[in-house]
């Protein structure tokens, strides 16, 4: 017997189901024509059993999945792909600085110390701290007028990451595999890798499925040791015995669920039981680079040498076996793979958060991804997997094009966050390569030609994946909810091929 039968009738439940008649029927379909109430994709549409059952997107896709490659603290947009010559004439010079939200004070100038140049038929321009990825330039597509609502990391992540500047929403991962659901049942839909550093402000909720389903959630793969906890199977149980196992398991969780249809996590346990198992065959094979060659292991950086200059450098072998392990998923069937550079607490040279000295920030970590993005997309391109796979590559926000003191102890060099005005770029596919959307102003603090928020940056990801983000709904507490929330969107069209 369900026990809510029993209840009164919540005022929420009456409007909710009080438009049943067949005038509301004709509104929906004027609605429905006019794109305003679309079809709700429901995760009770997926089969029970298998919430992330593939399902084919409501238009044609450009991609079948992303490469989400996280600058975590914020890369600086004017030191790597938005070249401002008026900046390096007027360096020095002293102006009126809002470094917060209605904080106005006085900052000097601080041009780039990086040498700019056009690169490829395209001529797009990219600093010398990216030499590897500069070669590439005709297959990406910059967007340099993003901006976003919060200048603190943890909100600008939650709203880089989830649509929104709280948290407890759906990151973009679980709103691709939630639509798409995923092409391999043996691995995850949704893979996370994070930097050895440590993870991002915030941690878990950046890749949470929010109040969906908990099959939606990004599985976490490890950087040093375990790539995954418990993936071997306990010493002296056969695989029979596990099989045997979680069948029971599996029978019990269903008799349960029986006239439980709204407890979604019943199902999401019984799927994580039957991945858990597939796994423990799949994933090492997955994450295994033997079968690799010594050049494709070498065009990543993989065997390179920990530099000894600093101790918070890497170099390219960590991001790069992440990049390289991204395309090994992407090409098994895996929908969505985010993997963060720079890790730990923000506010140090650990991240790409630039306070302390931006020229010392960009030579530990442009060297640590530079190398592998230009690999990945490389290696992607000589498979057959560029023009399927989504690469996007950008942090929370950018970064000031004035010399910091606020955070710095009065220590000049640093650049503080900047989220009215800074760039990302897209690779692969569906996308127009050599392509530079929009404009900041002259000293890059600010979008000023097709400014576009970070919304439509999301907008734009489903839409090449065939997602609508305007239908792709999730109704949650009398809301049908949305990537990208209540405020107007619209995909990036100059962007796209």
């Amino acid at each position: 017997m369900d026990p809510r039968q029993h209840l009164p009738e919540s005022r929420r439940h009456f409007c909710t189901t009080a438009g049943a008649g067949f005038g509301s029927l004709a509104l929906a379909a004027l609605l429905d024509g006019d794109g305003a109430a679309g079809r709700r994709l429901l995760a009770a549409e997926a089969p029970a059993a298998d919430p992330l059952a593939a399902r084919a997107p409501p238009r044609e896709p450009r991609a079948k999945a992303v490469i989400f490659l996280f600058m975590f603290g914020g890369p600086s947009q004017i030191d790597l792909f938005d070249f401002k010559p008026e900046l390096a004439a007027r360096d020095g010079q002293t102006v009126d600085n809002e470094f917060r939200i209605g904080a106005t004070t006085k900052a000097v100038l601080q041009a780039s110390r990086r040498a700019f140049a056009r690169h490829g038929e395209s001529g797009l321009w990219c600093s010398d701290a990216l030499p590897h990825l500069a070669r590439h330039v005709d297959k990406l597509a910059l967007v340099r007028s993003l901006y976003t609502d919060s200048f603190a990391h943890g909100s600008a992540l939650l709203q880089a990451n989830c649509g929104r500047i709280l948290q407890g929403h759906p990151s973009v991962g679980s709103w691709v595999t939630y639509g798409l659901g995923t092409e391999n049942a043996d691995l995850p839909g949704y893979v996370v890798m994070l930097d050895p550093r440590g993870g991002p402000t915030g941690g878990a909720p950046n890749w949470a499925a929010g109040y969906m389903p908990a099959a939606y959630q990004g599985t976490l793969i490890r950087p040093t040791g375990a790539a995954i906890d418990n993936l071997a199977p306990p010493p002296g149980i056969s695989r029979q015995a596990q099989r045997d196992g979680i069948d029971l398991i599996n029978r019990l969780n269903a008799a349960h669920a029986a006239g439980r249809e709204h407890a979604s996590e019943l199902a999401a346990r019984i799927r994580s039981y039957e991945l858990a198992f597939a796994m423990q065959l799949a994933a090492p094979e997955a994450l295994d680079l033997a079968g690799e060659s010594a050049e494709t292991l070498a065009l990543y950086g993989v065997d390179e040498p920990k530099p000894d200059w600093h101790p918070l450098a890497l170099g390219p072998a960590t991001f790069g076996r992440q990049c390289l392990l991204a395309r090994r998923l992407v090409e098994r069937g895996v929908r969505f793979v985010q993997i963060y550079s720079g890790g730990g607490p923000a506010g140090g040279q650990n991240t790409w958060d630039g306070h302390h000295g931006i020229e010392e920030n960009l030579r530990l970590h442009c060297p640590e991804v530079d190398r592998p993005i230009a690999a990945l997309l490389t290696d992607l391109a000589r498979r057959g997997l560029l023009d399927s796979t989504l690469v996007v590559w950008g942090g929370e926000f950018g970064r000031m094009p004035v010399t910091e003191t606020f955070n710095t102890g009065g220590k000049p060099g640093g650049r503080d966050h900047n989220p009215r005005g800074f760039t990302y770029f897209l690779a692969g596919g569906g996308v127009k390569g050599g392509t530079a959307y929009g404009a900041t102003d002259d000293f890059g603090e600010r979008a000023v030609e097709n400014p576009r928020h970070l919304r439509d940056l999301h907008a734009t990801i489903l839409h090449l994946l065939g997602l609508d983000h305007r239908r792709l709904t999730y109704f949650h507490g009398g809301l049908a909810e949305k990537l990208t929330g209540v405020l107007p969107a619209q995909p990036i069209g100059a962007v796209i091929a």
